[in-house]
This record gives C-alpha cells, sequence and structure tokens, in this order.
C-alpha cells in the first residue's frame, strides 16, 4: 500500500513526462508503475489530430500479441488509459529501460501506427536477503583484518530506488565494509577488529541490514551467526567472482554450462569443498541442477529466449572446517531461429464483388516472429499468379488489394497463399492460406440450349396438357441466375399466341391451351423470352416451331361412284366379248388426312361372283379376272371397301352393279327392272307388260339413234361434229395452278345414249367409236411427240395454257406417284414416296377436281355406267382443265387405261402451303 504522498508524487511525476512527440512514426508516453488502474495515460486522438467524428469513423483499436492487456483506447474521447496493474519489475525485470511497445490499428483508411511506453520505476521493493540467518564460520585464529563476505541482498527496484548499502549493529570485534563487484554488484563484508577466543565465545551473532536510496527508505535484515572454529584458516577461493556464460536456447537437457572449481590451501577435511546455491531465481530453479561435489552446472529443463533472457545465481563453495565463498553466475540466453513466422488477418473482405475495381482493400495482414535480430526480420509475399497484389503497408504490416478486374463465371474462388519468412539461418518460413470468394453481379444473359426449337405434336390433343419444354441457363449465381419465361405477344392467323399455348414461368413447359386441328393449322411458330430475375435483369429470345401431326381422324371419302344423290343405283355396262384384264371401272376416293394415313387401299368384301373380278389395291381399277362366258350372269354385284392405311383403320364401301351386254338395248330392261322389285306376286303381270311396252320403245329409239348415227358418221369425224367449240365456256378461263399436271392432247369422239328408268332418273353412257381412232392412241402420255402439235394448235385456248412447273421437291414419277385417292401405286408401278406433303399435293388436287365432277355441270359421277363422262369431253376438250385424272379415267368397251408420262412436269409449284382447307370430320 503507498501513502497518499506517495500518490501524489506519482501524480505529479506522471503529468510531467506524459510528453507525446512523434520520432520516426512513433508517439512516446511515459508513465510510473504502480499507477491506478484507469489512469490516463495520454490522448492518442489529439495526438494524431482527429476530431471526435473522424476518431468515430476510423476506430482506433490496440493490436497485442502479449497475454496481458495493460493500456486501451477509449472510443469516446480517444484516451489511452490503463487496464491492469502495471508492475515494472514483472514487465521488465532487471532491465533499466523499460518501454511497451504498442500498435494501433485505424480504419477507413487503414494505417498501423507505433507507440511506446516508458514505465517509470518507484520504490515499491525493500531489499531482501535469499537467508533470513546466514551462518559463517570463522577460525578462532583468524588474524584481525580478516574479512567474511555474505551474501549481498537484492532490490529489484532501479536506480536510487535499488540497494545502496549495509549496517550493522554495533559490536566489538566485527565492523562491516562493502566490496563492489566488476557487475556494481555490492557485497556486505565483515571485518575482524580483534581476535576471538572460541573458549570464551564461540558464536556471534551480527544483524545486518540493507537499505535502499527512495525518498522513503526501505529495508531489509538477516541474522549472521558467526561460529568459531577451531584453527581453519584457509577460505575456498573462486578462480573469479563472477561467471558470464552465453548459452544457445536449443540447448538439450543435461547439456554442462559451467564447470566451478574453488580452491582450498588447506589439508584434509578442511579442504574438501562442497557446492550449493546460496541463492537462485524460481524461474531456474527447475532449469539448472548443480553438482554439489565436483561443481558442474547442468541445463536440466527447457531453455526459451523469448520466456527469460537472462538468469542469476549464487554458488556457494563451503570447505570441511565450514569456511565459504560465493560467486556469482550469469547465464545468457542466446536467440537461435526457432520459432516461424507468425500470420495474422486483421481484416478481411470476402466475398467481393467481381466487379471491384483495381485498388479495392481486400484484407490487412499483421506479420509476427518472436526471435529477435534477424532472426525476428520477416518479408512476406504472395504465391500465386491471381489479381491481387500484397504492399507493405508499416512495420510487419501488408495490404492485400485487388490489381485488376475479376469474373465470378470464370473465376469463383481464390485460394492466395500468403508465405512469410525470416531471416534467420536456416530461415524458418510459414504459408497461410487465404480464401477469397466472388459475389456475383448480373452480367451475363440467359442462354437457350437452342436458338430455335422443334415441337411435334399430334393433332386432337388433351387441352392443357404440356407438349414441349425449353430451357436457358444463366452462368451467374443467386437471384441473377433464377429465369422466368413468358411469350413474347405475336399473333397466330389473327389470334393471339397465347390462344393456342401458354408456359409456366419458372420452368419453361409449354401447355396447350386448346385442341389442334391438322387439317385447319400445320405449324406455327412463336417466341419464348427467359429473364433473371436480377435488380437490373437481362433477357434473351429463343423461336419455338410447332409442328401438328396427322393423325387419322378422317373417313375415305368416295368420289366415284357418286353417293350424293340417294336413290341413285350406280351401273356399270360391259360386252360379252369383253376379255381377261378388261377394265370394267374404277373407284376414285380420297382421304382428308395425310402421309400414311392417307394411303387408300382397295378391297372387294362382295361379289356375285369372286372369279370373275379382280380389283387393283392400290389403284381402285376393277377388271375383268377371266375372259366373259355365256354362262356367266348378266348382272353382277361388286361391293367394294376402301380402306386407310391410319391406325385404327377407317374405311367406306361402294356398291357397284355391273350389267354384261353385247349393246345397250339387251341390258336396258335390266337396268329399268333394277330399281324396283316387286313387293307382291299379284302386281308380276303388270309390271311385266309394261316392261314389255317400254323395252319395245326404247327398242325403237334405239334404232332411230343407230340408224342416225350411221348416216352422220359419213359426214362428221365424231358423234359432236358440228361444235367447234368448248361445251363448257368457263373453262376457257386460266386453269387453276393446282390443275397442271398433264393433258390428253388427241381428241376423241363418243356417242351419247341418254333414258330414264321408272324413278326418272338419268341414265347414260359414252360409247367410243372406234373406227376413227386407232384405240391405243387415245391418249398419248407425251404431249411433246411431234405428231401433237396441229392438234395443240386447234384446242381452245384453256386447253393449251401451260402452268407454271411443280416445286422439284415434289417432282416423282409415275410410278413413284401415288394413285387419285392417295392409295399405295400398283406393285409393278414402285413405291408410295414417303413424304407426306407430297401426298398431300395430289390430295389436294384430287379433291379439288373431284368436286367439280360432283357438280351438275360436270362430267364425272354425273351418269350411271358411264364414269360420268358427258358431252364434255368432246373432240375439242382434253384432261388439261383437270389435274392429272387420266388414270382415272377409263374408256368403256376398251382395256386402255390412260396414264402420265413421267418426265411432263418440270416447273416450280407455289410451294407448301401450311394449312390446308376446313376438313369434314365424318
Amino acid at each position: 500500500m503507498f501513502s497518499m504522498e506517495t500518490m501524489t508524487w506519482q501524480v505529479v511525476f506522471l503529468s510531467l513526462s506524459l510528453l507525446c512527440e512523434i520520432a520516426s512514426g512513433q508517439f512516446h508516453y511515459s508513465v510510473l508503475e504502480e499507477i491506478k488502474q484507469g489512469s490516463v495515460v495520454g490522448n492518442v486522438a489529439n495526438d494524431l489530430g482527429l476530431d471526435i467524428k473522424e476518431f468515430t469513423k476510423r476506430k482506433l483499436q490496440i493490436l497485442s500479441q502479449k497475454k496481458n492487456q495493460y493500456f486501451n483506447i477509449s472510443l469516446d474521447n480517444g484516451d489511452l488509459y490503463t487496464t491492469d496493474r502495471i508492475d515494472r519489475e514483472v514487465i521488465c525485470g532487471i532491465t533499466e529501460d523499460c518501454l511497451v511497445n504498442l500498435k494501433i490499428l485505424a480504419e477507413n483508411p487503414v494505417d498501423v501506427f507505433n507507440i511506446e511506453i516508458e514505465i517509470g520505476d518507484i520504490n515499491d521493493n525493500s531489499p531482501v536477503f535469499s537467508k533470513d540467518i546466514f551462518n559463517v564460520a570463522i577460525s578462532e585464529s583468524a588474524l584481525p583484518g580478516t574479512h567474511l563476505v555474505i551474501e549481498n541482498a537484492r532490490d529489484a527496484d532501479i536506480g536510487v530506488n535499488s540497494l545502496q548499502g549495509y549496517n550493522i549493529n554495533p559490536n566489538q570485534h566485527f565492523t562491516l565494509k562493502e566490496k563492489n563487484s566488476t557487475q556494481g554488484i555490492k557485497y556486505p563484508v565483515l571485518v575482524l577488529e580483534k581476535s576471538l577466543d572460541r573458549e570464551k565465545l564461540n558464536i556471534y551473532e551480527i544483524k545486518l541490514t540493507a537499505f535502499d536510496g527512495g525518498k522513503h527508505m526501505k529495508t531489509g535484515t538477516a541474522l549472521i551467526q558467526i561460529v568459531v572454529h577451531d584453527i581453519n584458516d584457509n577460505f575456498p577461493v573462486f578462480s573469479q567472482d563472477t561467471y558470464i556464460v552465453r548459452l544457445n536456447e536449443n540447448a538439450p537437457e543435461g547439456f554442462l554450462v559451467l564447470h566451478l572449481n574453488a580452491t582450498d590451501d588447506d589439508e584434509g577435511l578442511n579442504a574438501q569443498i562442497t557446492y550449493s546455491f546460496s541463492h537462485i531465481v524460481n524461474n531456474a530453479i527447475n532449469t539448472f541442477s548443480l553438482d554439489s561435489k565436483n561443481g558442474d552446472i547442468k541445463v536440466n529443463g527447457q531453455l526459451d529466449f523469448e520466456n527469460t533472457q537472462n538468469y542469476e545465481m549464487t554458488v556457494e563453495a563451503k570447505d570441511g572446517g565450514g569456511l565459504v565463498t560465493h560467486c556469482t553466475v550469469l547465464i545468457q540466453i542466446v536467440d537461435i531461429n526457432d520459432n516461424a513466422p507468425e500470420i495474422m488477418i486483421m481484416s478481411l473482405l470476402t466475398p467481393i464483388p467481381e466487379d471491384s475495381l483495381p485498388g479495392t482493400l481486400v484484407a490487412l495482414i499483421s506479420v509476427d516472429d518472436q526471435d529477435s535480430g534477424k532472426n525476428g526480420d520477416v518479408t512476406c509475399q504472395m504465391m500465386e499468379t491471381a489479381p491481387f497484389k500484397l504492399l507493405p503497408s508499416s512495420s510487419n504490416y501488408y495490404k492485400l488489394i485487388t490489381i485488376q478486374s475479376m469474373d465470378r463465371e470464370t473465376i469463383s474462388e481464390y485460394n492466395i497463399t500468403i508465405l512469410a519468412e525470416d531471416e534467420g539461418s536456416p530461415p524458418m518460413s510459414t504459408p497461410k492460406i487465404i480464401r477469397l470468394s466472388l459475389s456475383d453481379v448480373n452480367d451475363n444473359l440467359p442462354i437457350f440450349s437452342q436458338a430455335v426449337y422443334t415441337a411435334y405434336v399430334s393433332e386432337n390433343n388433351i387441352p392443357g396438357s404440356s407438349i414441349y419444354s425449353v430451357s436457358a441457363l444463366d452462368i451467374d449465381d443467386g437471384e441473377n441466375a433464377q429465369i422466368l419465361y413468358s411469350l413474347l405477344n405475336t399473333n397466330i392467323e389473327e389470334m393471339p399466341v397465347s390462344s393456342y399455348i401458354s408456359i409456366k414461368q419458372d420452368t419453361g413447359v409449354i401447355y396447350a391451351q386448346c385442341s389442334f386441328d391438322y387439317e385447319q393449322l400445320r405449324e406455327f411458330q412463336f417466341q419464348v423470352m427467359a429473364k433473371d430475375r436480377g435488380s437490373l435483369s437481362l433477357s434473351n429470345n429463343a423461336t419455338v416451331r410447332i409442328c401438328i401431326i396427322d393423325k387419322n381422324d378422317n373417313i375415305p371419302k368416295i368420289l366415284y361412284p357418286s353417293l350424293d344423290v340417294e336413290g341413285t343405283s350406280s351401273f356399270e355396262f360391259i360386252q360379252h366379248s369383253s376379255e381377261k384384264d378388261y377394265l370394267v371401272t374404277k373407284v376414285i376416293a380420297v382421304d382428308e388426312d395425310s402421309g400414311h394415313n392417307a394411303w387408300l387401299s382397295y378391297h372387294i368384301i362382295e361379289v356375285s361372283d369372286s372369279a370373275l373380278f379382280v380389283i387393283g389395291q392400290h389403284t381402285g381399277e376393277v377388271r375383268l379376272a377371266r375372259d366373259l362366258q355365256d354362262a356367266d350372269s348378266h348382272r353382277q354385284k361388286i361391293v367394294v371397301m376402301v380402306k386407310d392405311n391410319g391406325v385404327p383403320s377407317y374405311s367406306a364401301t361402294v356398291t357397284l352393279n355391273v350389267v354384261v351386254a353385247e349393246n345397250l338395248q339387251q341390258v336396258l330392261p335390266e337396268i329399268i327392272k333394277h330399281p324396283r322389285e316387286l313387293d307382291t306376286a299379284s302386281n308380276v303381270t303388270f309390271y311385266l307388260v309394261i316392261s314389255i311396252a317400254l323395252i319395245s320403245i326404247l327398242f325403237i329409239l334405239t334404232v332411230v339413234f343407230t340408224v342416225i348415227a350411221k348416216c352422220r358418221k359419213t359426214t362428221t369425224p365424231t358423234s359432236f361434229g358440228t361444235l367447234n367449240r368448248p361445251w363448257y365456256p368457263h373453262l376457257s378461263l386460266k386453269p387453276p395452278s393446282q390443275f397442271s399436271d398433264g393433258s390428253l392432247p388427241f381428241p376423241y369422239s363418243y356417242d351419247v345414249c341418254v333414258t330414264l328408268d321408272s324413278h326418272q332418273n338419268e341414265i347414260a353412257y359414252l360409247k367410243p367409236i372406234q373406227n376413227d381412232v386407232p384405240t391405243d392412241n387415245l391418249i398419248d402420255t407425251d404431249d411433246s411427240a411431234p405428231g401433237n402439235d396441229s392438234t395443240k394448235d386447234s384446242l381452245p385456248s384453256a386447253s393449251i395454257t401451260q402452268q407454271a412447273q411443280p416445286n422439284t421437291e415434289w417432282r416423282f414419277s409415275q410410278a413413284q406417284r401415288p394413285g387419285p385417292s392417295g392409295a399405295q401405286p400398283t406393285e409393278e408401278a414402285g413405291v408410295w414416296p414417303n413424304n407426306q406433303f407430297e401426298t398431300e399435293r395430289l390430295q389436294a388436287m384430287i379433291l379439288a377436281s373431284a368436286n367439280e365432277a360432283a357438280e351438275g355441270t360436270s362430267g364425272l359421277g354425273g351418269g350411271t355406267g358411264t364414269m360420268g363422262l358427258s358431252a364434255r369431253y368432246g373432240p375439242q376438250f382434253t384432261l388439261q382443265h383437270v389435274p392429272d385424272y387420266r388414270q382415272n379415267v377409263y374408256i368403256p368397251g376398251s382395256t386402255l387405261t390412260p396414264t402420265n408420262g413421267a418426265g411432263k412436269r418440270e416447273g416450280k409449284a407455289s410451294g407448301n402451303k401450311k394449312k390446308s382447307g376446313k376438313k369434314e370430320k365424318k
């Protein structure tokens, strides 16, 4: 405890010594030890020239690498104050200049300041002897003037506050003197003034007092017991008073530090010397050992320069007669490079925005080495080649800054290795890895996996079902990589795209909003936008093309024989003399589907005589399977089924009535009777009479017409020789572009026979006049033949108008061309084309002409048993007015089937239309 006067003196000393100066970048303060906790040493903010606002912003803090923190800085006013008891002797030991170095870290900007605080000594320690009682032996024969050296006292203070001298209580035999060693240590020495007589007094007790020089002097006492021995008149003697030894801190246990050898001139027991530590500091008790017999001092524990740099001890040598002498051993620990540098991260910015500018501070790094001298000098460097640089800031501090732009998508994380290496021999180094991650900014567009997506969707799909999925990738991170999908506002056939499809915002799954119909809409396209969720969102577009796939949802439509008029019976007339392969008729059908679904096949499912007729499976041509015989029935019924190639397959049927006779008069009664059947047996006679009458009338009319025809044959080349223009003026118009597949370049003459059945239905047939035109020249498939020039010149303008040639992508030979109804070709004609749109084009051409044939003015399907050929096929009419239906038309009484030349179509069509006409569901 200190008196009030002592504290007042300390405050005065502190006020006089707290001087702040800047020298070599350091601030210097002075303070006395044992100052009250919380006392202000100085104001760092004022010394740095900072006002309160700037001081708060810079956040000053003390960086301490010691276990004890003695000082701190007030964040309110910048005062540097004490936080713990300050004991100079604990901090600095016997060192006279006691300095405490502090490092102050400032932020915004980052900087480090060095502060040096000098700890002043006060007289707070009394001189202390190592023993309370010193036993000293002296021979009674000792002469006056004999010196007895006593162990010195120690005072932890320094300067005037340390030990100043000794005194003893007055006595008649001994006086006190002081002996100074080369180290400045004062030893008390008793000097014998008067001879001793052991027999009178064998023990003398003298009180030894040690005092310091403080203002308030402190003392320490010890009792000296002097034992008077019988004659041992020589003291042990060391070779020197003080031994100084330098010892490496890595000295192993058992290492010999010093060999002490004291000598005694006596003999025998008086010359036997034993050694012991008379004084040794606490931290050296377990570190060193002393052999009492031979005086060897050895290392007994681990040495560490960083903990203790000096050891001081007193060794006592005593002979057998009790005479004692002392020496001082000073052991100085020599530092070796046994501590690797330490790297500490004082501040670290991670993650770093990838758009950080060059020069951005990333980390403040401190390096330290507990060794001294060059062993503690440390250099620091960065090992990797990275967009960072390590710059020295101040003593043992470095800044890690950016030096170039960075891209998280290229490198998202850096492992920076900092290597600190000292200058010792051999040098020691310490690596430290700093993991730096980059934070993302929205600098990348979403990228679709394809620029154009093509999806195939079957028609008649379920509304609301998913039909496709698009995906985009954004290489950013977090919300910057979260993608939202949307449709760009476009119209499809004047309808918004949202009427057809929708898209799920977060997955990119596309859903159908309606059921698609291939016959109405075959394909459409739209754009999808992918936009990220970044603060400044980025977007990209992709095109999606939806192709509708046809399904077999239409029943084949039979164009010929026509089934539009109820009650009409279809009759086909063949002569009795017809031979095998004679073309009886041809069934024409189309299917509004496309591709394989529109490939039609023809099958006879019911026939009166199965051995008499065959049908071309892919052409629909009904032919005689053998020659007609007299025994064959005059009436044959054939039921033909037209079946498409879809799954499931759809079909339609038509009934054909075939009448076999040599002429129309022979078959006419059968035709008239056909539609009616007797309801009861009572009407048979009535109808028989009526039939005979009608047959007679018809026979007369037939004879008359035959005579007229024979008579006119000599004057006219055809049955319609008086006609010099087409029967249908509207055909003089330029034919549609789809009717450009060929023509019949040679005119062909027909006789027309018209009659009525009992229901007033018109019955007509065409009879070719075979004497005028040879059968094998009815149709010439090559319009470019030399013999056709004059014929072409005589045709109407509508017949010779040339159409634009179809696109080469639709070009195929007759052997590869599908039949008019979309069926596959015959076996000898080759295979069907696999292109869906080739078949669709032919279907469109067939359907357009077939619809025209079904009208009242058309020759196709207009009469019974005549293939619908009317006077339209007069001598001046060619098939250039319709698509290439020559394989669909037959000439009664002939085995010839017109075919198209394979090399006629060399031009280009207008291209494939993507939308077909509205289909008729059945």
